[in-house]
Parts: structure tokens; C-alpha cells; sequence
């Protein structure tokens, strides 16, 4: 079974790669970076769970 992640967790992750979609990659590592510098997020608990959404959302994307 997957995980189910907080409404607001998806909000911020979508609002984040509509904006900055190009900017982000497979790496959770350098999308933390990116959440930090694009975001006001204080927590990192929420700041992780936001960069590991979007880096489970490009790994995903459709290449075309």
C-alpha cells in the first residue's frame, strides 16, 4: 500500500512544480534546496515531505 499524503502537503507541491516545473529533478536532495529557496516553510519535517512529493511526481512525469 502507498502512502497517503495531507491535502496541504499536495497543495504546495502542485502550486510548486505549475511555477517552477523546469527547475525541479529526480533528486530529493537538490529539490529540498529548491523547496527552501521558493518556499517560507520553517518546518522540516513539512519541507521534506513537500520535496519528497514533488520528487516522486517528476520521477513520474510522462517523458515525452
Amino acid at each position: 500500500m502507498g502512502n497517503i499524503r495531507q491535502s496541504n502537503i499536495k497543495t504546495i507541491s502542485f502550486k510548486l512544480l505549475n511555477t517552477y516545473g523546469d527547475v525541479f529533478t529526480g533528486d530529493f536532495d537538490e529539490n529540498k534546496a529548491l523547496v527552501t529557496k521558493y518556499t517560507t516553510i520553517e518546518s522540516k519535517v513539512i519541507r521534506n515531505k513537500v520535496a519528497g512529493y514533488v520528487t516522486r511526481k517528476v520521477r513520474r512525469a510522462p517523458k515525452y
